[in-house]
């Protein structure tokens, strides 16, 4: 690591060997010896901003192209300027080196690619792709692609661009061969950006792709199928669902079109492709893990069937006119569904019994259901009633075919989610005004509040059999309820950020948590965990404390003095140490402080230093000091504070001699008395 002498940030970085080249926002570029950390040169002659800088990997040569659309070139040693190449009117957005090093390609972002000769200013062919192409990629001489093989004697370079598909072209011939049918990168808007970096790998024959979205994906170049995707960056995490059998795939939707799916086991992840705008809510259903909705802004819900390893989409729902914001299955069947949206609409829609792609789903029902947007829709555990949660700051029940049932009223502000206990006939609302609340199904009523957050509760689910209730709320905290005692038993803190979805497992021994900080946290349960854990400490302690016991039964005081330092019973030491110096055995106090560890010292330090605040106790104490500054001295003992432990000791010792001195003038005193009034009581 090192500093850099550019004026601005560094655009554009080129490694050839122990050479660095670096182009950077002040259209300089510069050449490093990595060895030796020192620029060895810097060449002028970039407008704008460096955007592409290559070493040719045969001579001493390299290249260099700013915003002007024209590629330098300079010699790598002396610096000076060699051939100018110019036939792009905008942009060069990449530059690759044939086979055999004789001719480059160049790509940019007036949709054209150009075939180059080495020192010759001309272009030998120009190519139009009818798209910005933001990198191109130089492939090897002999190589495969579906439906054709290469031929030696031909350059060949895949491209890519704001269309998000990558192309192989015959450089050679102006042709291009291969044209990639299942991308799963979307289509930028005009003059956006959709895939910025192709890479590709000879040992395993893989081209990597990196879209806009920092998502990596693996393509097989014969077969051109995806084996392998990476997510880069979740952006905000709006919804999380588990999916498949024993919850075996977490289901994601960020801000973004895409769905991610990942693997819970290994975190593998895929990209599923469908909605054309931000995607919001998903759903699973219960009696077939297997099925998933989701549902975005583009107004669309979507019906997915997942196999095991893949999913795919099944049926589409287009009734909607304002951005979808959440939906959710029936629970002992999968038989209907239910979707909410901006435009104040419940809709009821119909699951189709045969599966066929991209099918038409039916809504059956729809009903004005709230006065402002609607934030949650639930269904109840027998799929009698449905629950709805809005930011007129009301929840409202309906029947299974949406007829009105009553109102929820009691929330100062928007109400978030809204959820029914699978034990009891009651319903929880959570709001941005900081609260939970517990209502009655069958009464309508409030029948507890639950406060703790200091800001709006985004999530509330039930969790330990309907007995518990976990909670997430815009301030980053998930808090956990108990139901009978309406208390808060625990606060867990992680996120950075707004925490907008939570799924909890089927079996209740985890949870997944996201948000806004684009953290994917998962959380498990260890309270049984911890009850075996204490009920270990409990029956270790129990030993333990047997054990002294018989140490001390059986006055070996020495042993009994290492296991009470380990218990840390401060009173228990001073008693052993006060019946030690009672034997008079102030030796083996001395070798047995001495075989104690270092941490256990510490320890009867602290325990004398408390003991010599006590007048009582100051023979035990001073014993204690004296053996242990002795250690120290040896350099045996090296404690960790022991100016501030010493300090706080000093005044009492201080305190403590001047007592016993004054005392031994005084039984000096009464000596001297008792000698002189030994001849008169002889007289006597």
């Amino acid at each position: 690591m090192w500093k850099y002498i550019h004026k601005g940030p560094i655009a554009k970085l080129c490694l050839d060997n122990n050479l660095l080249a670096s182009g950077g926002s002040d259209g300089v570029i510069r050449i490093w010896d990595l060895e030796h950390q020192t620029c060895t040169l810097s060449v002028k002659g970039c407008q704008g901003v460096v955007n592409v800088v290559e070493i040719h990997p045969d001579r001493d040569v390299f290249f260099g192209s700013g915003d002007d659309g024209k590629i330098n070139s300079w010699h790598l040693k002396e610096g000076t300027p060699q051939v100018s190449y110019n036939a792009h009117y905008s942009k060069v957005t990449s530059l690759v080196f044939a086979n055999d090093a004789t001719y480059f390609v160049t790509s940019g972002r007036d949709k054209v690619i150009i075939l180059w000769r080495i020192n010759e200013i001309k272009a030998l062919r120009t190519i139009p792709v009818y798209e910005a192409v933001e990198v191109i990629v130089n492939l090897p001489e002999i190589f495969e692609l579906p439906e054709f093989k290469s031929n030696s004697l031909y350059i060949y370079v895949a491209s890519a661009g704001e269309n998000g598909v990558v192309r192989v072209w015959d450089v050679t011939h102006s042709k291009e061969i291969f044209k990639q049918r299942n991308s799963l990168v979307s289509k930028a808007e005009e003059g956006g950006l959709a895939i910025t970096k192709l890479l590709y790998d000879i040992r395993s024959k893989r081209l990597a792709i990196v879209s806009a979205d920092h998502n990596i994906i693996l393509h097989h170049l014969k077969s051109f199928a995806c084996t392998k995707q990476f997510v880069g960056f979740s952006d905000e995490i709006l919804d999380i669902v588990f999916v498949g059998k024993n919850d075996s795939h977490l289901a994601v939707a960020t801000n973004s079109n895409d769905i991610k799916l990942y693997d819970d086991s290994t975190m593998n992840c895929q990209l599923l492709k469908g909605h054309t705008d931000i995607v919001l809510a998903l759903s699973t259903s219960k009696t077939n893990p297997d099925l998933m909705l989701s549902a975005g802004k583009d107004n669309q819900v979507r019906l997915w069937s997942f196999n095991g390893i893949s999913m795919v989409c099944i049926g589409v729902g287009l009734r909607h006119t304002g951005s979808v914001g959440s939906i959710a299955f029936s629970n002992t069947s999968t038989n209907f569904f239910v979707s909410v949206s901006q435009d104040t609409c419940a809709k009821l829609w119909e699951v189709p019994k045969t599966i066929s792609e991209d099918a038409i789903l039916n809504c059956t029902k729809t009903e004005i259901a709230h006065q402002k947007d609607i934030n949650c829709v639930t269904v109840s555990p027998n799929d009698k009633i449905i629950a709805t949660a809005s930011q007129d700051k009301t929840a409202k029940l309906w029947t299974d075919s949406l007829t009105f049932v009553g109102t929820l009223k009691g929330h100062k502000r928007g109400v978030w989610s809204v959820k029914f206990s699978p034990i009891d006939q009651v319903v929880i609302t959570s709001s941005a005004d900081c609260t939970i609340k517990l209502w009655s199904v069958v009464e309508l009523n409030c029948l507890k509040t639950l406060e703790g957050h200091d800001s709006s509760v985004l999530q509330a689910e039930f969790i330990s059999g309907g007995m518990q209730i976990l909670s997430a709320g815009a301030d980053g905290l998930i808090k956990l309820y108990s139901v009978k005692t309406s208390d808060c038993v625990g606060t867990f803190e992680q996120h950075e950020g707004r925490i907008w979805a939570m799924a909890v497992k089927k079996n209740e021994t985890g949870v997944v948590t996201g948000g806004s900080d684009s953290l994917l946290i998962k959380w498990k349960d260890v309270t049984e965990e911890r009850k075996l854990q204490r009920l270990k400490e409990e029956e270790e302690e129990t030993l333990q404390q047997q054990k002294l016991a018989n140490y001390l039964q059986n006055d070996q005081l020495l042993k009994a003095l290492k296991l009470a330092l380990k218990l840390d019973r401060p009173l228990q030491v001073l008693k052993i140490v006060q019946g030690i110096i009672r034997k008079g055995d102030s030796t083996g106090l001395a070798d047995a402080v001495k075989g104690l560890r270092n941490l256990q010292k510490e320890s009867l330090l602290k325990c004398a230093t408390n003991w010599n605040t006590n007048g009582r106790n100051c023979q035990a104490a001073q014993l204690v000091l004296n053996i242990l500054i002795t250690e120290l001295q040896s350099g045996d003992f090296k404690p960790v504070g022991l100016s501030s432990t010493l300090e706080g000791a000093l005044p009492y010792t201080e305190r403590h001699f001047k007592r016993l001195t004054q005392l031994l003038q005084d039984l000096h005193f009464i000596t001297y008395t008792i000698n002189c009034m030994q001849p008169h009581i002889k007289n006597v």
